[in-house]
């Protein structure tokens, strides 16, 4: 997660005058949309609102995961007074503010949760050290606005060697599998190689059936994920060279995987994640070598789509390309922030998939923690800052 960046890096200013000299991949140019800011919900405060999301079953609510273990839900309406507890889980999470990486980090709806009442969250425990668990939940018959705290089921351990860097975005694809976001298990420079280590799920993208269990789990491994089989490899995995994925997210039209890699040095990076792909860490941060053992560009490391250096930001926050109907200009482009500097853009997506141009979004500029979709597809985001706030997009 990109949030202790800001505690372990000094926080960065940035004057109008810096932008004026702008690094690869944010365009000068490219300085303005049609578009502004402003709350979403104003009535509403959540502390520390780490997911933003939609039940995807007609219900036109909005869901509000707290990173300390409540989730809210309240109506898609910007006059609500006040939210309900959708689900209680703070006893559970494990959350301390100077080690703010870990807590309740991801949470999703099944696609069928219509009919089946299932959603799934990844959060730290508090019964084991340094363990973050992915599990499911059910809500409760005849109370959509209730889940049941006891339906937990629990899907997966994963032990993480320190309490930085656990990733933490939970998503289902166009496909139905669950994807989930992992960090390479913290401090500087990978000190364990995880991320170029297909033998452990750290510094990987996963992805599991939630709906059939293999011998031995609580989920199943597709078998069409690209490392089944092959000795050593986790057969979870679908791709792998990541450091601190903050967050990633499917366009939904057409099921692209976009993921922000948070940086070390120099570099934050977006990138179009492929099945078996090989995205670089700690060989390559950006579009660069990493230190002394790194490696220079190869085939077998997939560059990123887009890169900032540490001038303009330092801890992407990933978003999610938009696609509703509200706000025209920012159909079909790419929206992310940097945590450190609030600095936002718009970055167009090309048909293939590749980066377009950038667009800078004037705004307040203070940490976006992340971004979330509604059931009509219009982006909101949020800061922990005033009480942890919302907000959304509107045409000038």
């Amino acid at each position: 997660m990109h949030i202790i960046n800001s505690i372990t890096r000094s926080i960065l200013i940035i004057s109008l005058a810096a932008l004026g000299s702008l690094p690869v991949g944010i365009q000068a140019e490219d300085a303005t949309l049609p578009v502004q800011v402003e709350p979403a919900f104003p009535n509403i405060r959540v502390n520390r609102p780490i997911v933003i999301t939609h039940a995807g079953d007609n219900s036109n609510r909005v869901f509000i995961a707290s990173q300390l273990g409540k989730i809210h839900v309240i109506p898609n309406d910007q006059g609500v007074e006040e939210t309900k507890v959708f689900l209680d889980v703070e006893a559970r999470v494990r959350y301390i503010d100077k080690m703010n990486e870990e807590g309740l980090l991801g949470f999703a709806f099944h696609p069928e949760y219509r009919k089946n009442g299932y959603f799934y969250l990844y959060y730290t425990t508090t019964d084991a050290p340094l363990t973050s668990v992915i599990s499911r939940f059910s809500v409760l018959e005849n109370h959509p606005d209730v889940a049941d705290p006891e339906s937990e089921v629990e899907l997966m351990r994963i032990k993480q060697p320190f309490w930085n860097h656990n990733g933490g975005t939970i998503a289902f694809g166009h496909d139905g599998y669950l994807y989930i976001g992992l960090g390479d298990g913290g401090k500087a420079n990978d000190p364990f190689k995880n991320a170029q280590n297909l033998g452990t799920l750290l510094g990987s993208i996963l992805r599991i059936d939630v709906d059939r269990h293999d011998a031995g789990k609580a989920y199943g491994i597709p078998r069409d994920n690209p490392f089944v089989g092959r000795e050593g490899a986790r057969g979870e995995i679908y791709a792998y060279g990541l450091r601190n994925v903050w967050r990633l997210s499917f366009d939904r039209k057409t099921g692209a995987l976009f993921v922000a890699d948070v940086g070390q040095d120099i570099w934050e990076e977006i990138n179009v994640v492929t099945k078996g792909g090989n995205y670089g860490w700690n060989l390559r941060e950006g579009k660069h070598k990493f230190g002394a053992n790194g490696s220079e560009a190869n085939d077998n490391l997939i560059e990123p789509i887009l890169e900032y250096n540490h001038t303009v930001g330092k801890s992407i926050t990933g978003g999610h390309v938009y696609r509703g109907d509200r706000v025209k200009s920012l159909v079909g482009k790419y929206i992310y922030a940097d945590y450190v500097t609030g600095i936002m853009w718009a970055l167009a997506i090309n048909k293939d998939n590749t980066a377009g141009t950038n667009y800078v979004i004037p705004w307040s500029k203070l940490p976006v923690l992340t971004f979330g979709e509604d059931e009509k597809g219009d982006i909101y985001f949020s800061t922990h800052l005033a009480g942890g706030r919302l907000y959304r997009f509107v045409e000038k």
